[in-house]
C-alpha cells in the first residue's frame, strides 16, 4: 500500500537527544498527548483484540507467513478483532487472515526514517510517531498477545508485555510464543533467570510455547474462553469455539446485539 501523507523528513529525531527548549518540549508533550488521544478514540469501539507480535521481514512464500495467517482466520473466525503493527511480514500475514474470514483488522504503525508502511489489509489503520505510545495502544485492547518469531523490535513488544504482567501493571493474559526452536536460546535464558532467582517460574506461568497452529488453538480456545467470561459474555459458552460451526464476519458487539447465532 502507497504511504498516506507522511512526510518522513518531519520525524523528530531529536527527542532523545537530551534537553530542549521548554517549549519545544511543551510542544512534543502536547503532541505525544495529541496521539494517545487519536488512539484511544479510534480504538475505543474495536471490541477485544489478539495482537500478533512478528517480524516485518518474512515474504509471503516464508512457512511462518502462512501459519500466522492461519491462525489469525480461526481467531477472527469467532469474533476477536486482530490487532498488529500494521506492516509487512507477520503483521501482513495476521491482518490478511483478519481479512479472509470478515474479522476486524487494525493495524497500529509506526512512523520510520525509512520504509514500515501500512499493509492493505487494515480495516482500521493509525500511525504513529513514537513507538511507546504504539505499544501502549497494542497492550491497551488486547486480552492476549501471539508471538510469531521476529527481530529485536518483537523480542522489545515481548518482555515489555511480560513485564507489565509480571509486575501486575496489567491482567495474566496469556502470550504464545510460536515455534519453540526459534525461541530455544531465549528459553534457555529464562530458566537461567529463573535457577538464579531474578525471574519467579510461577510469574511466568502465562507464556506458553506452541510449535503448530493446532497447539495455538489449544490454548486460545482455553484461554479465552475464561476471558470472553470475564468480559460479559452472557449464557452458555459457545460450542462454535475455533472449530465447530464457525462465525464468520461477526464482533463481540454482534452478539451483544443478538445478530449471532451459535
Amino acid at each position: 500500500m502507497a504511504p498516506k501523507n507522511i512526510d518522513r523528513s518531519k520525524i523528530d529525531l531529536s527527542f532523545l537527544s537530551g534537553p530542549r527548549s521548554r517549549w519545544r518540549e511543551f510542544k512534543t508533550l502536547l503532541h505525544i498527548a495529541q496521539q494517545f488521544f487519536y488512539g484511544f478514540r479510534k480504538l475505543h469501539f474495536v471490541g477485544p483484540c489478539v495482537t500478533f507480535f512478528g517480524s516485518a521481514r518474512f515474504k509471503e512464500d516464508h512457512p511462518f507467513y502462512e501459519e500466522t495467517r492461519s491462525l489469525a482466520r480461526r481467531v477472527g473466525r469467532v469474533g476477536f478483532t486482530i490487532m498488529t503493527g500494521g506492516g509487512p511480514g507477520v503483521m501482513e500475514a495476521a491482518n490478511r487472515g483478519a481479512r479472509d474470514v470478515g474479522a476486524t483488522s487494525v493495524g497500529c504503525n509506526i512512523v520510520l526514517p525509512h520504509e514500515q508502511y501500512a499493509n492493505p489489509y487494515l480495516d482500521v489503520d493509525l500511525t504513529f510517531d513514537h513507538f511507546f505510545v504504539r505499544k501502549v495502544l497494542l497492550l491497551k485492547y488486547s486480552v492476549c498477545f501471539v508471538v510469531m518469531p521476529g527481530g529485536a523490535g518483537t523480542v522489545d513488544e515481548l518482555f515489555e508485555t511480560v513485564t507489565l504482567i509480571q509486575t501486575g501493571k496489567v491482567k495474566g493474559f496469556p502470550i504464545i510464543l510460536y515455534s519453540r526452536k526459534y525461541w530455544a536460546p531465549m528459553l534457555e535464558q529464562l530458566e537461567q533467570m529463573i535457577g538464579a532467582g531474578t525471574i519467579g517460574e510461577k510469574e511466568l506461568s502465562f507464556v506458553h510455547v506452541c510449535d503448530n497452529k493446532e497447539e495455538a488453538t489449544a490454548v486460545l480456545q482455553e484461554n479465552l474462553v475464561d476471558m470472553w467470561k470475564e468480559r460479559g459474555g452472557k449464557g452458555e459458552v459457545p460450542n462454535w469455539w475455533f472449530l465447530e460451526e464457525p462465525i464468520k464476519g461477526h464482533t463481540f458487539r454482534d452478539r451483544k446485539a443478538g445478530t449471532m447465532k451459535a
